[in-house]
């Protein structure tokens, strides 16, 4: 069953506490990337902060930070009365935000590169090498 008796969609967040990542952090990017994967698709009640703090063994103030900062990105919408839902127009704009911290990262390496004198070809075989090594 996909939601509970509230008509809220059920969000398995699992949280580590050996971790360098904050819990807040954790609770953003597992909403992420249960919206960007579909498994939360947009209309979808979240549970209430305190619902969710509960489940999770996290304080609400935790939580409540986690959906301030998923609103202010527009993954989520707050209203009186109807609750947390998924938005619907996240999707493309987070993954153009995505594409363009990759460029950044990809600057980098290839200012690196061509300090270095290292081929272009070079670069295109340790890409492949590390886009492929987590399959």
């Amino acid at each position: 069953n996909k939601y509970n008796k509230e008509g809220e969609a059920f969000v398995n967040i699992i949280i580590s506490n050996n971790r360098d990542k904050p819990i807040y952090e954790q609770i953003i990017s597992q909403v992420k990337n249960m919206i960007m994967s579909g498994e939360l698709n947009a209309g979808e009640n979240l549970p209430s902060m305190r619902a969710l703090a509960k489940s999770i063994h996290v304080s609400v103030i935790t939580v409540q930070r986690a959906y301030e900062e998923l609103q202010r990105d527009g993954f989520i919408e707050t209203e009186i009365g109807r609750g947390t839902y998924v938005l619907a127009r996240n999707k493309e704009f987070y993954k153009e935000q995505q594409q363009k911290k990759m460029e950044e990262y990809l600057q980098l390496a290839i200012e690196v590169a061509k300090e270095n004198a290292i081929p272009l070809e070079k670069v295109t075989e340790i890409l492949k090498i590390l886009y492929l090594e987590d399959e």
